[in-house]
């Protein structure tokens, strides 16, 4: 396992061992490796399309800003520095993306449709990623969950799903979001005291009131490829600064 220092892991999920890490599979990207960023993208799609998806809370919108946030890093791949690990610089872009997004169009996100299927039947159709599936007798109270998410000011929304759904740890969310650990906790801190207004009246199985600290139990264990170390993120998403 990488130690805490490490900034360039990432699964190795290309032919075999040898397969390139984040770092080296950007850097060929900037030299002129035609299949170097699609590599990467392909490594980390599932998860930045799970983000883009909690955060924006509509399929067709959230497919549009992974888009936008992929391009943007394409484009910016020459300026980064490597002061971060390659997922967090991603994941700022792609946050970025979609609350740029939202604030645009100032428009309420609508409710996802049931986990990985489309309006059309798709599964998958523009990421190629399918959103994991919540258990059956869990879905209505799933919808009813995600429909107060989405009702959430975006920024509070962004800190839920990347901490609570997604399973990061802090420190790791406020350098993608580029603002301080406690600005973390606390809007995670006042969205879950939102959510705990809005789903109060949800009970068990045992009649007793649904526990909502958090939205869901998302992933437990630290995103592989996602550094732990300290650093301050950088102004701008796309870029690092010299």
């Amino acid at each position: 396992m990488a130690g805490p220092g490490a900034r360039t892991s990432g699964p190795a999920t290309g032919d075999g061992p040898a397969a390139r890490s984040d770092l080296e599979l950007l850097r060929a990207h900037v030299a002129g490796d035609r299949d170097a960023f699609t590599e990467l993208f392909q490594r980390h799609r599932d998860r930045l399309w799970a983000v883009a998806l909690r955060t924006i809370g509509d399929r067709e919108e959230a497919a549009d800003a992974l888009q936008d946030a992929m391009l943007s890093a394409h484009r910016a791949a020459a300026r980064f520095r490597g002061d971060s690990a390659v997922t967090t610089w991603l994941h700022r872009i792609v946050v970025n993306a979609c609350l740029d997004r939202m604030r645009r169009r100032q428009t309420h996100a609508t409710v996802p449709l049931p986990d990985g299927v489309h309006g059309d039947g798709d599964p998958g159709r523009h990421t190629g990623g399918v959103e994991p599936a919540a258990p059956v007798r869990d879905h209505d109270t799933a919808l009813v969950v995600r429909q107060a998410l989405a009702a959430l000011p975006a920024e509070q929304r962004a800190a839920l799903v990347l901490v609570d759904v997604q399973g990061y740890p802090v420190a790791e969310v406020a350098r993608i979001l580029d603002v301080a650990e406690g600005t973390v906790k606390s809007r995670c801190a006042r969205g879950r005291a939102r959510l705990a207004v809005v789903l109060g009246h949800l009970r068990t199985g045992s009649d007793e009131p649904v526990d909502v600290p958090r939205v869901t139990a998302g992933n437990r264990r630290p995103p592989e490829g996602v550094g732990s170390s300290s650093g301050r993120a950088r102004p701008d998403a796309s870029q690092e600064e010299s």
